[in-house]
């Protein structure tokens, strides 16, 4: 699929989306909500994708809204901005819930939309030059659609700090509040992400798919007799699969799994 944001890069398994308005830092329009969310479907349809990196080309990660598309929303009717929204929401869960493990490699600027889209994969590495905001305070409105996955990654302590102070994070700083979950130089950086492909191909595909659900199933949730039995279901599921028996022969017979890359 040729797209007009987007630039794709496949090495074996692994799928790097580029988005690539250098010139606007990356900042989200509609063309660039929907081609993500257009990449972001068929690559979990692809059975061969083990996983996607989300990278930005030029100076920025990607500085949240595009100015230009904000004043064309500020002229909508309220159900045009609903619809509007929705797209946006639609394009961060559908990232969010990727069957396949997600990496956001940030070396610039994450601001607003783009601090959800870190959030919303499953990791994330950054340079030390990077930099995140909840901005949205600042332009009168509020963090909405990338809430959710921001809350997950910082809890709502310090959500309630940036969600209405609107500062800005440096790298080392969400680091410490836990969206970061690896910190490099900018030389480095590409390292430390291959380091971290090469961790997760180490993996079983099918139990990281259950371990994303997994996580999205008990977190929060009281230790109760539901949730205990939820998790019993759960392993006695996969210790059944193909992939479960090739992983523990594997192991026993000191090889590679199959599902390793040559």
């Amino acid at each position: 699929t040729m797209f007009q944001t987007l630039e794709i890069e496949r090495q074996n398994s692994v799928v790097t989306i580029w988005m690539n308005r250098p010139d606007r830092h990356n900042a989200f329009d509609e063309t660039l909500i929907a081609e993500l969310t257009a990449a972001f479907q068929a690559l979990e349809s692809d059975e061969s994708v083990r996983v996607v990196v989300l990278a930005g080309r030029g100076k920025s990660f990607s500085a949240g809204a595009d100015l230009n598309w904000m004043q064309r929303a500020a002229g909508y009717t309220i159900e045009q901005n609903r619809a509007d929204a929705r797209q946006l929401a639609t394009m961060l869960r559908t990232l969010a819930e990727l069957r396949q493990p997600t990496i956001a490699r940030v070396h610039g600027a994450a601001l607003g939309g783009g601090m959800g889209l870190a959030a919303a994969c499953d990791l994330c590495v950054a340079a030390t030059a990077a930099s995140f905001a909840t901005s949205e305070a600042r332009f009168g409105l509020i963090p909405a659609t990338i809430g959710p996955y921001v809350l997950r990654a910082i809890g709502a302590r310090q959500a309630s700090r940036y969600f209405l102070t609107a500062e800005r994070i440096t790298a080392r700083r969400a680091w410490e509040l836990g969206l970061v979950h690896e910190l490099t130089e900018p030389d480095a950086l590409d390292a430390k992400v291959r380091e971290i492909i090469n961790a997760l191909l180490a993996g079983g595909p099918q139990a990281q798919t259950a371990a994303k659900d997994l996580i999205r199933a008990v977190a929060d949730r009281p230790v109760d007799d539901a949730l205990v039995e939820d998790t019993a279901q759960r392993i006695a599921q996969i210790r059944a699969t193909p992939e479960a028996r090739e992983g523990l022969s594997a192991f026993l017979e000191k090889r590679p799994p199959n599902w390793m890359e040559s």
